[in-house]
């Protein structure tokens, strides 16, 4: 009598389904599912290269997993905040949470500064920079989160006032790579514009109302250099009176929606042509003509903030743009717009597609007020 073999249970034949899924797919690909933590991280941070090639579609569960990468590796390599990493991660990470789980170790190293580092010796002036950056990604991270500032971030944002020179600015960094690292003018427009979104009336508080007080003076004394300035001062006067008048911030509004590119995207670099003395170290003319995730993730979050509404075809190409453009790594590629920074702020980029797509709806949970209608119902929200 020839051998026969056992009748397979229901459970046996899922289990022999599931183990022959688990050997089709690349272990890489398995792995992608797994918490990224800064031990996982490696210890010196990829290159970015603007040969990396288009992603096939967008996948939110990819730019979780770069911005994960991005931020855990610089912060085990360079161990500190920065304004072009680990602050837009903390201002946009917690909208793909649903799709990838972070460690919160990013989070906790922000609070660390508060908790540990300040504890033993208060920021000083010269260190005004370590604080908005702090005080602006725990900010933006508490509206993306709970609504509500935290004690921790309530307490960096009175340091900040500590930190405030006496003609109403903060000691930023010069490193020559505009926009974010070349001039106090930007660091005192983020951290007008941390105040001015700090939930629960943080700006009515008697140390906020002194400090704005002297920082709508630095405007007054330092006008802006360029319209990269401008649209930041539009953006910081959506919630902090005496800061741009009504008009000017239709007109920047304006001027913001004229630059949009043939593709759908915004350059950059066509937010810098007015900064006069501003030019490559390399002698190559400004970039104005190529389309990049910082001037078109910008552009799309002030717009929506100033009241155009997500159906809007500008806003609706932009997008387009955004989903057609992420490379396979997860990130969007924005060159460094004036001189070499290693095309960092291809981090602050990303970051910035992730607000764009959540503030016109493609991505859940967008917190800040609008003044518009509701976002548009044309595309179903993205979960992958």
């Amino acid at each position: 009598m020839g051998f026969k073999p056992p009748q397979r249970t229901m459970a046996g034949a899922i289990f022999v389904w599931l183990m022959s899924l688990a050997l089709a797919f690349p272990k890489d690909a398995q792995a992608q599912t797994e918490v990224i933590t800064l031990e996982s991280v490696p210890s010196k941070r990829d290159s970015i290269d603007a040969d990396e090639p288009i992603a096939a579609a967008f996948s939110a569960k990819q730019a979780a997993i770069y911005l994960d990468r991005s931020s855990l590796t610089w912060q085990k390599e360079k161990k500190c905040v920065t304004c072009h990493t680990n602050m837009p991660y903390m201002f946009a990470r917690p909208t793909l949470s649903s799709v990838q789980k972070d460690s919160g170790e990013v989070r906790e190293f922000f609070e660390r500064y508060r908790t540990e580092r300040w504890t033993k010796k208060d920021p000083t002036e010269s260190q005004g920079f370590w604080v908005i950056v702090v005080g602006a990604g725990l900010t933006f991270n508490d509206m993306q989160t709970t609504g509500h500032l935290r004690p921790v971030t309530r307490d960096v944002l009175d340091f900040l006032w500590t930190t405030q020179r006496a003609d109403g600015g903060w000691d930023w960094p010069d490193c020559d790579y505009a926009p974010m690292e070349i001039d106090d003018h930007f660091g005192v427009t983020l951290a007008a514009l941390a105040v001015g979104i700090a939930p629960d009336g943080y700006s009515k508080t008697e140390a906020a109302q002194a400090g704005l007080g002297k920082l709508r003076a630095y405007f007054e004394n330092n006008p802006p250099k360029s319209f990269h300035h401008r649209a930041m001062i539009a953006w910081c006067s959506k919630r902090l009176d005496g800061i741009a008048t009504a008009d000017e911030r239709q007109r920047t509004l304006d001027e913001l929606l004229a630059k949009q590119l043939p593709d759908g995207g915004w350059s950059t670099a066509g937010f810098l042509t007015d900064w006069k003395g501003l030019e490559r170290n390399d002698g190559e003319p400004l970039d104005t003509q190529t389309s990049d995730a910082y001037g078109t993730g910008l552009v799309i979050v002030i717009s929506r903030e100033l009241g155009i509404p997500a159906s809007d075809p500008r806003m609706r190409r932009g997008i387009q743009w955004l989903l057609e453009n992420q490379r396979e790594s997860g990130k969007w590629f924005t060159r460094s717009p004036v001189n070499d920074a290693g095309n960092l702020i291809s981090n602050t980029g990303t970051a910035y597609a992730i607000l764009a797509l959540q503030s016109c709806g493609e991505l859940p949970g967008w917190p800040f007020d609008t003044e518009t209608s509701a976002p548009s119902t044309t595309s179903a929200p993205i979960t992958d």
